[in-house]
């Protein structure tokens, strides 16, 4: 029996709660996880898990054990990337959970840049804007933009990003220039439904932050559909500089409200807690931190694209269905 092998396969059944699962990630069959874990208790003379056809559940004597083997498999990985370190390769497997707009405007050249660079890495990207399970999926790392982590969440800052109130030139004309952000209650409104609070945005007015609440007749998890929507004139939206950038540039849309901070969004590299990181992802990680700084616009900067005008006299009104 390979005993470290019989270890990492214990571990990982201990953190999925499923023979099937690590089976899945590991391309083998179920019966060789099994017995794997089946030979470790042989060994140890000790009963680690109790399964029935339900559940599993680790023993008083597993539960203690797989503290043990954690310590013992992250010794063995930060000795074998000691290793790794000092012939300067990097090689591996990088599986990798990221945001899909963010994901595919942002990093995805930068991932493909660091492929060529590096032919022993090969990469599994995942697109998506769900938060992933990084134990259970069996993912590296993640990518995540946001304003509140959760407690507990090891992560590394890439960078930032900041909010923008827009509108297109068109819905402005028919329907005024908000001057302040309470006067976004009276206008239409495109809203992320993926926020923890969809329907009321943040503005510092003065040295404080204000709460606005805005009616959104468009709602949808994705900012690309919904900048779309307010370039068709379909209202005001709250959207990263990333996305609405190429909408600002060529004048389909028109930022508002500039001079009233919105909220800075991090952009992380979430980590699986507890776990040694291999040195390829931290690499990785390490390119993408400096690229990504590199590329941030400054705030002057990302506030100039065509500001609309303050039209004198005019007071904004409910867009009509």
């Amino acid at each position: 029996m390979d005993r470290l092998q019989a270890m990492r396969t214990f571990v990982r059944v201990a953190e999925l709660g499923s023979f099937s699962a690590v089976a899945y990630q590991l391309g083998v069959a179920r019966s060789v996880v099994t017995r794997q874990v089946a030979s470790l208790e042989r060994s140890l003379g000790a009963k680690l898990m109790v399964r029935s056809t339900r559940r599993l559940a680790l023993t008083s004597a597993g539960t203690s054990y797989l503290e043990k083997c954690r310590v013992i498999l992250n010794l063995v990985d930060a000795a074998e990337t000691d290793v790794a370190e000092e012939r300067a390769s990097v090689r591996g497997n990088i599986r990798m959970g990221l945001p899909l707009t963010f994901g595919l405007k942002r990093l995805a050249p930068l991932l493909l840049e660091f492929a060529e660079a590096h032919s022993e890495v090969a990469f599994d990207m995942d697109f998506t804007d769900r938060r992933v399970n990084l134990i259970e999926e069996g993912f590296d790392v993640s990518v995540r933009i946001t304003g509140r982590l959760n407690p507990g969440d090891v992560v590394r800052r890439l960078g930032s990003c900041t909010l923008m109130a827009v509108a297109s030139p068109e819905y402005l004309a028919r329907h005024g220039t908000p001057r302040t952000p309470a006067e976004l209650a009276g206008h239409e409104c495109l809203g992320y439904t993926d926020d923890p609070n969809p329907g009321a945005w943040q503005f510092t007015v003065g040295e404080r932050l204000e709460t606005v609440h805005v009616r959104c007749r468009v709602n949808g998890n994705n900012g690309d559909v919904l900048v779309a929507g307010a370039a068709r004139g379909l209202g005001i939206t709250l959207q990263p500089d990333f996305i609405v950038a190429p909408y600002l540039e060529d004048g389909r849309l028109v930022q508002i409200l500039g001079e009233f901070s919105t909220q800075e969004l991090g952009v992380y590299a979430l980590l699986p807690s507890g776990r040694y990181l291999p040195y390829r992802v931290r690499v990785l990680i390490d390119f993408l931190a400096e690229r990504l700084h590199a590329n941030e616009p400054t705030k002057e900067t990302a506030r100039t694209p065509r500001t609309a005008p303050r039209p004198g006299g005019r007071s904004p009104r409910r867009a009509h269905n």
